[in-house]
């Protein structure tokens, strides 16, 4: 195998193994919580906790893999993964768990964003490769989302609900082994010194942020919730101005003067406020809405993160012309279209009804997915790639952990009453504030436009 098909194959894997992890609990959570004795507040911190280790450190180890290498921090990245997986298999009780998933988290941040860099070292922007490998790695990213329900579910009645952490913990290992020895080393022709205090501030900032929003989903009104938020706020206006202060910034605050990098994040981000949070809501909606089951739930999901993987890898097919700012704007407007199919639920429907609206939506997020992980890499300095992946990723998973809180909260909230019925009128009053986010974000990629660049007019 080549070195660029091997980068290829091992960013794909990396990348699926991400969101498998990710989405466990997505189907096993009623009997981890029956086995851990978890109540409803920490079931919410054991949905949540990855997403925090995500966030807090997308950002951070991308930028670390430019510098010191972005296989070696891959490989460091699978090897936490490991450990944490491990950590989960043996929790005795919630906390342990939720402890394990924030590393998991972390571990998993290293795999997404260094599988990005990678990918951008190996395959050269602007090239049909890089297009193609986009997709793939759009697709792979799907993948995960799509089959991580059903194997941890298997694993689930075949085993017991750790069953998805040994396995997790096997294929990391795997992961980091393969990963060193086909993969070639890759890093910026010009490595800087780490930005510590950037690190620290943002890692703090997004922490809070995200655990607030957790705290939050039981009642925003109690003090320890407005202090984690205002907290976060703060540090994270704090890391902008320690930022601008640094000569060799973590994050360059100038790439948000650049139309193609602000494209990029407010395209992943809309992506995580709308479809990522509606449909990671969706399977509550289906089993206590509509009185179904996990596996229904799952396989529902799959009209969505199915549909994204074939429409991801065929993305590459799409006119050259086409540039990534059409592809993100008209992808989010096709999005909304789906999620407004998914509008006008009854307790008594079936869960197929869904399936139709889910579909459309996963066609277009393939290849909103495809393009992101393209425009990424693009839209930063030569040799910044893993830092584009991850400041692209950081958006999308703060975008998907506020988009749930907000869906969750107002689909649940006390005015509504209790029982299926209420949480489906619930549901139905979320969904188009999921529908305005796609939208709001369509309409800010589509503002991004390109500054023309004018050519001095001689005389003579």
């Amino acid at each position: 195998m080549s070195s660029p098909r091997a980068t290829l194959a091992v960013a794909g894997t990396a990348t699926f193994l991400a969101l498998v992890v990710f989405t466990t609990p997505l189907a096993t959570l009623p009997s981890t919580a029956a086995a851990l004795g978890a109540g409803p507040e920490a079931q919410a911190w054991i949905l949540s906790s990855m997403s925090i280790g995500l966030g807090v450190a997308l950002l951070s180890v991308g930028a670390l893999g430019d510098d010191l290498g972005r296989r070696r921090v891959l490989v460091l990245g699978a090897v936490v993964l490991a450990a944490s997986s491990v950590l989960g298999a043996l929790a005795p009780n919630a906390l342990v768990l939720v402890v394990a998933r924030i590393l998991q988290g972390i571990g998993a941040a290293a795999l997404v964003a260094c599988s990005q860099g990678l990918l951008g070292h190996a395959f050269p922007a602007g090239t049909p490769e890089a297009r193609s490998a986009s997709g793939i790695w759009g697709a792979s990213l799907a993948a995960g989302i799509a089959v991580g329900p059903f194997l941890s579910s298997g694993l689930d009645r075949a085993v017991s609900w750790s069953g998805a952490y040994w396995a997790a913990a096997a294929a990391a290992a795997v992961l980091a082994i393969v990963t060193q020895r086909l993969v070639p080393e890759s890093r910026a022709a010009e490595p800087r010194p780490i930005d510590l205090p950037g690190v620290i501030v943002l890692a703090a900032g997004l922490a809070a942020l995200l655990a607030g929003l957790t705290e939050g989903r039981s009642g925003f009104g109690r003090p320890g919730v407005l202090a984690l938020l205002a907290a976060g706020v703060v540090l994270l206006a704090l890391f902008v101005v320690v930022e601008r202060r640094r000569t060799s910034p973590m994050l360059d605050m100038g790439l948000f003067a650049t139309p193609a990098f602000v494209a990029a994040t407010v395209g992943a981000l809309a992506t995580g406020l709308g479809i990522i949070a509606s449909s990671s809501f969706l399977s509550t909606v289906v089993e206590r809405g509509l009185g179904s089951t996990a596996v229904v739930g799952a396989t529902l999901l799959f009209a969505w993160s199915g549909t994204s993987v074939l429409t991801a890898l065929l993305a590459r097919r799409l006119p050259a012309a086409w540039s990534g700012r059409l592809l993100l704007a008209g992808g989010l407007v096709v999005i909304a279209a789906g999620q407004l199919l998914l509008l006008g639920l009854e307790p008594g429907d079936s869960p197929v009804t869904l399936a139709p609206g889910l579909a459309l939506a996963g066609a277009a997020t393939g290849v909103v997915n495809a393009a992101l992980g393209r425009e990424a890499v693009a839209s930063v300095p030569p040799g910044r790639g893993a830092m584009g992946g991850g400041a692209n990723n950081t958006a999308r998973y703060v975008g998907s952990a506020i988009g749930v809180t907000i869906v969750a909260v107002v689909a649940t909230r006390p005015s509504l009453g209790a029982g299926p019925a209420a949480l489906v009128a619930g549901w139905n009053d979320a969904v188009p504030i999921a529908v305005a986010f796609s939208l709001v974000g369509a309409a800010a990629v589509a503002a991004c436009r390109p500054r023309r660049v004018r050519t001095p007019v001689t005389t003579g």
